[in-house]
């Protein structure tokens, strides 16, 4: 019985320790969730203004880019799937890859062959283990995501998307539609998995459409709009990635938070269970030892009366 408290003190040590680190983690994720979010509000204007500037190129220049032309055909097309690159996070990756399997599912179901496309380790460990093809994987910024990689990623999707079937470049792969699976940051206690279609794009800056009676402004372009395109677009497509991978980041800030949180609240309830289990087995063990000298006591007392 002395063993079984001496194991029960272990385990309670043993997690009293994860404990403090759990809490440290969950106060380290509290602390740089309120940078990832002013980092997305701080982005919000610019993809805005952005917005806008290309909506009113795209509206009345009457020009056809190669990144806003629908494919008549599509066959094929690209995802992205952001993840994070580790874990500790409760549901966060598996929510993400669950949202891609669909939107997969449905492609395919489409007759359009797939291409992935991942950002984060979990999405890519993911895939290679159940042996799927991922085109190009970018790791190592998760939880702090910069513009650099954004844009290189805008950039090689914006390449795959431009590439022609008869390019004989290894390693471009033409498609015709790219989709970006991320998570969206609603709350600190929401996050939703979204998926949205990024190329060929879709320009809209309002919902509510303009009045016959109003006036609509007068655009001169400077240089030609297909150059103001040219220019404007790649940077349009790379700002919403990047606020894909902001979003992402603080949502993988929550989800770690609101884990460690639940991880720390449970090793308070494990220790509290050991302590009691532990307690109760020391009780027993001290009643064991009392009735067993009681026991040694009597026999003693019977043997010495019987000798007389």
């Amino acid at each position: 019985m002395a063993l079984s408290v001496r194991e029960y003190r272990a385990r309670i040590k043993s997690t009293e320790s994860m404990k403090k680190i759990t809490r440290a983690m969950e106060l380290i994720a509290a602390s740089r969730i309120i940078k990832a979010q002013q980092r997305a509000q701080a982005a919000a204007p610019y993809a805005r203004e952005l917005t806008r500037a290309v909506s009113a190129v795209a509206t009345f220049s009457n020009v056809d880019h190669a990144l806003t032309t629908e494919p008549e055909d599509p066959k094929k097309a690209a995802v992205l799937v952001v993840t994070s690159d580790r874990g500790l996070a409760g549901a966060y990756s598996s929510s993400v890859i669950k949202e891609a399997e669909r939107l997969v599912e449905k492609l395919k179901g489409e007759g359009k062959d797939v291409d992935l496309y991942t950002s984060g380790r979990k999405g890519e460990a993911y895939f290679k283990f159940r042996q799927r093809d991922v085109v190009q994987a970018w790791t190592g910024f998760s939880d702090q995501p910069t513009y650099d990689v954004a844009a290189e990623i805008g950039a090689t999707l914006i390449a795959a998307f431009l590439a022609d079937a008869e390019d004989n470049e290894s390693d471009v792969r033409d498609v015709d539609e790219v989709h970006v699976v991320y998570t969206r940051f609603r709350s600190m206690l929401s996050q939703e998995p979204t998926a949205v279609r990024l190329l060929p794009l879709e320009v809209v800056e309002g919902t509510e459409a303009p009045d016959k009676a109003d006036l609509l402004p007068l655009y001169e372009f400077e240089p030609s709009p297909s150059e103001v395109l040219d220019s404007l677009l790649p940077r349009y497509v790379q700002s919403r990635i990047f606020f894909a991978l902001l979003q992402a980041a603080a949502s993988e800030l929550a989800a770690r938070q609101k884990a460690m949180k639940s991880a720390t609240d449970n090793a308070d309830e494990l220790i509290k269970k050991y302590t009691r289990i532990a307690n109760q087995a020391r009780q027993a063990g001290i009643t064991q030892e009392i009735s067993e000298i009681v026991g040694g006591v009597n026999a003693l007392a019977d043997a010495n009366a019987g000798s007389e």
